[in-house]
This record gives structure tokens, sequence and C-alpha cells, in this order.
């Protein structure tokens, strides 16, 4: 059975895991539909702290990001390498996976995965935003698929057939998210 704990609860409580975990991090626009989830693997923990902008991993990692763009988004045309901070994903239109919805929402998934070496900060949650951490398990990859069919779904409000065909894809791409070494 897999374990998934909000991630700040677990720090407070000692119970992340320091031999590895997967954190999903969402941040949701305020005005709009628009969100942007970060997926964050990670190993080799030498130390895990708590900061003014939230909570800092000294381990290696890699992350996959993952956007929601719904159709009356202003600056679709710009690459989302190029966005502002809030909307902004480190991918090319090029290096991501798109599903267009019914309704013409755009989801974009990273097909690689980023590297962060040394350190990364998962930054605290405001708002409707939010961090979990999942603990590793066997059957994690179908876990993340309907964990991101309901966000999208209720959270992102696209519609559920297409949320299903991105939980789905995104199923697909942890897999290989999961195998991915970083050297």
């Amino acid at each position: 059975m897999a374990v998934v704990k909000e991630l700040f609860s677990a720090y407070r409580n000692s119970e992340l895991p320091t031999d590895g975990g997967y954190i999903v991090s969402a941040f949701f626009d305020k005005g709009s539909t628009y969100s942007k989830y970060e997926v964050t693997a990670y190993d080799n923990v030498k130390d895990i702290y708590l900061t003014d902008e939230g909570l800092t991993f000294q381990a290696d990692g890699k992350k996959m990001f993952i956007l929601v763009e719904p159709a009356n988004y202003s600056s679709k045309h710009t690459e989302p390498a190029y966005r502002d901070d809030f909307h902004k994903i480190p991918y090319r239109f090029n290096e991501v996976e798109t599903i267009v919805s019914r309704r013409q929402d755009r989801i974009m998934i990273g097909r690689e995965p980023i590297i962060t070496y040394t350190s990364f900060t998962i930054l605290k949650s405001t708002g409707h935003n939010f961090s979990y951490i999942f603990y590793p398990n066997d059957n994690l990859p179908a876990i993340m698929e309907k964990f991101f069919t309901d966000t999208i779904w209720k959270d992102a409000n696209v519609p559920k057939i297409d949320a299903e065909k991105a939980g789905k894809l995104i199923k697909n791409i942890f897999n290989k998210f999961m195998e991915y070494k970083i050297e």
C-alpha cells in the first residue's frame, strides 16, 4: 500500500525517507485554472532543513514538470521556458508531450527529467498549492496515474476524459523517470 503524506508535516514529524522519495508540488494560478506541477525524485540525502523559502534538500535530485494551460491563456504562443516565473517550466514546446482537451486546455508534460545537483528547495505551500511526499513503492506509477488524473480533473478543471489521457501519459513518462539514473 502506498504511503503519501503532506511534505512539511512529514518533515516536522521526522518522517521523510532519507533513502529517497518522490515529492509532488502543485502551484495554482489564483485568477485562472493555469496549474503547474513539479515531481521531484531525490536520493543520496546529506541533509534536509527548513528555510524561509521552504524545505531544502542537500541531495541528488531529478525533476519532471507538468503544465495545465487553459484555452484563454494569453501567452500560449510563448515557449514554456520563456514565460514569467510563475508560468514557466524548463522546457521548450518540442521537449514536451502535449494533450489538447476537448475544451482546448493544453496539458504539457516534460519528456526528460531535469537533473539537480547538490541541493534543491521545495517552496512552502500557500493558498491551494500543495506538496506531498510519495514513499517508494512497487505500485508507484499506477498511484501517480490516479493522483494526476484526479488533480488535473478536480483541481485544474480539465474534462475527466482528458485528465485520464494525461494520467496515462504521466504514468508512462514516470516509469522512465524512475529508471533514469543521475550521473
